[in-house]
Order: structure tokens, then C-alpha cells, then sequence
């Protein structure tokens, strides 16, 4: 896996957000344990609930394609242009349990983008520790295949 591609495919993904309240753009690439990659940016909506988020938007991208097997994801984000520089950008709460819907918590990596150079790597684990998921309501193993489901 190369991060520094992922992380500069979640940069130029951040010109897309639509952020018409906010100002704040979010850009992700997703990749697949095959190595396809599935991109997202943050959508906003006026009535704040309907706005969906940069990794959601490219896990459901990725999902509605048949993809269940994920390793990585690089999530860039920050206010203003999508050339400013950035800060780093986790994700939030919502996002991290669809992830752990279809990652497995001890190897799927969160890669948090600050540059295509500078960006911090962890598993999903240590970004939501004591995650809850399928292998809680004893559906599956965490991160196992769900192709048939």
C-alpha cells in the first residue's frame, strides 16, 4: 500500500466538498484489500442532518459497488481553500462505526492527512477503542469477508 497516494487522492478530493455552511472540506480515499481505491467529500445540507461526511460518502460509494473488504483510509481535511495548509482531521463518531461495520479493528489504518508528506497512521482500534460491531451481536468476525451478506 502506498499512503503517500492515498493521502494526496484525499487532498484533491477536498475541492470537491460542498460547504456552503461550514467552509470546512473533507476529502477521503478508501482502499480496498484489491487495491482499488473509492474517493468522497463531505456534502452539506441546510438542515445540518442530511449532511454526509467525506468517509461515509466513500465507504457507501465503495458498498453500493459490491466492495466489503477494506485496509485503509486517508482523510484530509480543513476551513478555506482546498490548498491551504491543514491540520490534522479525524474523523467523527458516525463515521469511525461504519467503519468498524466492515474493517477489521486490529488492521484496517486511519492515515490523518496534513500534507501529501505529513500525514499519522493508526488502526482502527485505537481510534475507536471498545468498538462496537457485527462480531458483538455474533453476526461475524470483524473485518471478515460480507460478500454473501
Amino acid at each position: 500500500m502506498d499512503r503517500k497516494i492515498l493521502a494526496q487522492k484525499a487532498l484533491e478530493m477536498r475541492k470537491y466538498s460542498y460547504v456552503p455552511y461550514s467552509g470546512f472540506r473533507v476529502g477521503a480515499a478508501l482502499l480496498t484489500k484489491d487495491g482499488k481505491i473509492y474517493t468522497g467529500c463531505n456534502i452539506e445540507n441546510a438542515a445540518y442532518t442530511p449532511t454526509n461526511c467525506a468517509e461515509r460518502t466513500a465507504f457507501f460509494k465503495a458498498v453500493s459497488e459490491g466492495e466489503r473488504d477494506f485496509q485503509a483510509i486517508a482523510i484530509a481535511g480543513g476551513p478555506g481553500d482546498a490548498g491551504e495548509p491543514l491540520k490534522l482531521c479525524s474523523p467523527c463518531g458516525v463515521c469511525r462505526q461504519v467503519m468498524m461495520e466492515f474493517c477489521d479493528p486490529e488492521t484496517f489504518e486511519v492515515i490523518l492527512v496534513q500534507s501529501g508528506e505529513d500525514y499519522q497512521v493508526y488502526l482502527l482500534k485505537d481510534v475507536l477503542p471498545m468498538g462496537f460491531g457485527p462480531g458483538n451481536l455474533g453476526k461475524r468476525e470483524p473485518g471478515k469477508n460480507m460478500k454473501d451478506q
